[in-house]
């Protein structure tokens, strides 16, 4: 279709005449016609021979199929396969050729190979979707999953035309040898040393891929069943797509574009779950590098170096030689920080660092000394992602403890290396370096600021910029952090009420207890017996009149445990169990612990049922309460973050810098970009949470806001509309009583 407009644009110039442009434009057209014709034949055999492949893995006729053709449990590699990326000998043939020539030339050799790698065929993606973490969905509690599918039967042939459409995941996700997913601890490195010299047989499974739609899910079963790899094969499928669903990294990162094939130039882009965008493009760019892995990663540098000096081109020494320097030089500063900053360990006790230091990439660079001095960090990104070094020392050190022990080593250090240097090597202003302790060791990590900086990429060559959630509000937060080198003209935004009629939806604000006490959990005040004891009695009511099961989010994992162990004491607990199912989601630093859900209330969501959820946790993102689980749900104060952590104050410092440097000025009176960047970091996670409860139109549910702070304007607006419109803001705890009570007593019939 390009050619066709490329032409189109010539007979508008008139450099042509038009018949002769008109006639070549029809013949293009119809040659592309045909072509298209028999692409839609070939996925129409793809489609009868899946069917047949599904068909005879039910009977259980065929034998357990074999992923990829390997080789023996032993993947032994020549040594050579280790060295640098471009180690040939510098007296090569191509010597007495100029740069500019040899770049012509590796053009046009990468332009050959791609034309030779289609087929005949060149249709490119018209629009680009994006799933947000899991290419897998978690089922809602209390119901089962929705099958993406909508024909009935999925041996029969689906009416009408459907979108070719592919689904990438990573080799963790899509990877059917179940011998090297065992073995491996570093899978991607462990997969391209056995595929190095075999070919797949891909072209086939990419007909299967396009053929129908299909989820991670459906794509490993296909790939077992044509015993391919749904990896490779999935991936040989995007030229002809013409829907890609990928997770963020393979959207975000230009390199995992390129990589992939994927040009977004004149695509429609389009994001969905977008209010985690933010906080995904901030976490993608931020490197943590613990100084274990620091040393580690030293240590497989010097015996690479010792085995591969003789072999290395002066090129690669050179760059090696300056990375250990760099190493060094920042571990040697790593050291010194930890002996000024820590406290002396009496006997038995760990370290712990008096403070958190935070510093730029320049000063950081100032204060390594002479290992890093005169060092050019884009020359060694450049030379760490060309020469693909820590791929190769991490592989060649692999295989090494696998001959030694029979085990590798469970994650690549030098890749976190790699991803530290790049970090720094980006624009000063955009990032920050802070020194800490974690447990007994220094951990360095660089913390990235502006998410604006890799999703300016996407948004600068795409067509067109979708972004696409249930709860977007506040809606300032993301047209100032991704968007400020937009005009305003360009941007747009929809918003509509929610599915659900008016009268389904109750929403109250909760100004003060049954004793008549203000309701404020703030964080000084978390600690006071009297609220915790109150806020206990505020749910023994509600479950009095609740028909169904009652969600309760509260704003910290430690008030969690410490209402939790203070209603166990005063008999709080007790009297809720005999009321209702009680289930308490605490979820510590490792993982979920404390008092799990009970499984009959899976099973029969229908029975009354309290589950107490932390803001922000794993447990709100992404989970559903269906219908009769959560006909109740309680928001317990605000979940402002601590406002204490230096990684915090650096974001709020920096927001307030670029609102200056952009020469925005408020009025006398209004918040700074920092204040509302923090309370909007609050609101996000509150509506978040809310939404996990009212899922389609039939559904109802109160909502209640336990928090004096809620009464105010400012934040009320930065609630959905769906939601403010309609709250109320209760006078006493009787009043709320009372509203909570007709609103039940009205539903009772579709109870």
């Amino acid at each position: 279709m390009g050619r066709l407009a490329a032409l189109s644009a010539t007979q508008d110039q008139g450099e042509e005449l038009d018949w002769v442009v008109s006639q070549t434009i029809a013949r293009k057209r119809r040659e592309l016609e045909v072509d298209e014709s028999e692409y839609e034949s070939r996925l129409l055999k793809a489609r009868q021979k899946e069917i047949a492949l599904r068909k005879k893995a039910k009977a259980r006729v065929s034998k357990r199929a074999k992923a990829i053709p390997s080789k023996e449990d032993a993947i032994d590699l020549d040594d050579n396969a280790f060295l640098p990326e471009g180690n040939e000998d510098p007296l090569d043939e191509t010597d007495n050729i100029s740069p500019a020539v040899k770049a012509l030339m590796r053009k046009y050799v990468l332009r050959v190979l791609h034309e030779l790698r289609k087929l005949n065929i060149d249709l490119s993606a018209s629009a680009v979707s994006f799933h947000q973490g899991s290419p897998v969905d978690p089922p809602p509690i209390g119901g089962p999953k929705r099958p993406i599918s909508t024909v009935e039967n999925e041996d029969e042939e689906p009416c009408g035309s459907s979108a070719r459409a592919v689904s990438l995941g990573s080799r963790k996700h899509l990877c059917i040898n179940e011998k090297l997913k065992s073995r491996a601890s570093d899978l991607d490195e462990a997969c391209r040393q056995m595929l190095s010299g075999e070919e797949i047989p891909m072209l086939d499974f990419r007909d299967q891929v396009l053929a129908r739609p299909k989820d991670i899910e459906d794509l490993i079963e296909s790939g077992r069943n044509a015993q391919t790899c749904p990896y490779f094969g999935s991936r040989r499928a995007i030229p002809q797509a013409q829907l890609v669903l990928l997770p963020y990294n393979l959207l975000l990162h230009k390199t995992a574009r390129e990589s992939l094939g994927i040009d977004l130039k004149d695509q429609v882009v389009i994001i969905d779950e977008a209010h985690n965008l933010i906080s995904t493009l901030l976490s993608l760019s931020t490197v943590r590098l613990p100084m274990r892995t620091l040393s580690t990663s030293l240590r497989q540098l010097s015996v690479y170096l010792t085995k591969f000096r003789n072999r290395l081109s002066t090129k690669n020494a050179l760059h090696l030689r300056r990375l250990v320097g760099i190493l060094e030089a920042l571990s040697k500063y790593a050291e010194e920080w930890r002996s000024q900053h820590c406290k002396k360990p009496s006997t038995g006790t760990i370290p712990t660092a008096a403070s958190v230091e935070v510093l730029s990439s320049g000063e950081l660079l100032s204060r390594l000394g002479r290992g890093a001095e005169g060092v050019n960090l884009l020359e060694v990104e450049a030379y760490l992602r060309e020469s693909r070094i820590a791929r190769k020392i991490s592989g060649y050190c692999t295989k090494e403890l696998e001959k030694a022990a029979g085990q590798g080593i469970t994650s690549p250090p030098l890749h976190s290396v790699e991803s530290f240097i790049t970090a720094l090597s980006a624009a000063s202003e955009d990032g920050r370096v802070s020194f800490s302790m974690l447990d007994d060791q220094v951990e360095i990590k660089y913390q990235h600021l502006n998410p604006a900086t890799y999703f300016r990429e996407v948004v600068e060559v795409a067509r067109s910029v979708v972004l696409a959630g249930g709860t977007m509000s506040p809606i300032s937060d993301v047209t100032n952090q991704l968007f400020s080198f937009l005009p305003q003209e360009r941007l747009s935004t929809f918003s509509c009420g929610h599915i659900i009629p008016t009268a389904n939806l109750q929403s109250m604000v909760l100004k003060k207890g049954p004793r008549g006490g203000e309701l404020l959990f703030k964080f000084d005040r978390r600690g006071d017996q009297g609220m915790t004891t109150e806020l206990g009695q505020i749910i023994l009511n509600f479950a009095n009149v609740v028909p169904g099961g009652m969600v309760v989010f509260v704003p910290s994992y430690s008030f969690l445990r410490q209402i939790t162990a203070a209603w166990e004491a005063d008999g709080t607990l007790k009297k809720l169990s005999s009321k209702k199912r009680v289930g308490s989601f605490i979820l510590a630093e490792m993982g979920p612990l404390g008092l799990i859900l009970p499984e009959q209330v899976f099973m029969e969501p229908q029975e009354s049922s309290e589950v107490e959820q932390v803001l922000r946790a794993k447990l709100s993102e992404g989970l559903n309460f269906a219908d009769d689980l959560a006909r109740a749900v309680i928001i317990v104060g605000l979940p402002f973050a601590n406002l204490a952590s230096p990684e915090l104050q650096e974001r709020m410092s920096y927001v307030n810098r670029q609102e200056q440097a952009r020469g925005v000025g408020r009025p006398s009176g209004v918040k700074d970009a920092a204040t509302e960047l923090y309370e909007n970091m609050c609101m996000n996670a509150v509506n978040q949470s809310i939404g996990r409860a009212i899922r389609h139109r039939g559904d109802w549910a109160s909502l209640v806001l336990v928090d004096t702070r809620y009464s105010a304007s400012r934040i009320q607006n930065k609630l959905p509309s769906w939601i403010g419109k309609n709250l109320t803001v209760t006078e006493s705890f009787g009043e709320a009583m009372r509203e909570m009570g007709r609103f039940y007593r009205d539903k009772r019939p579709e109870a």
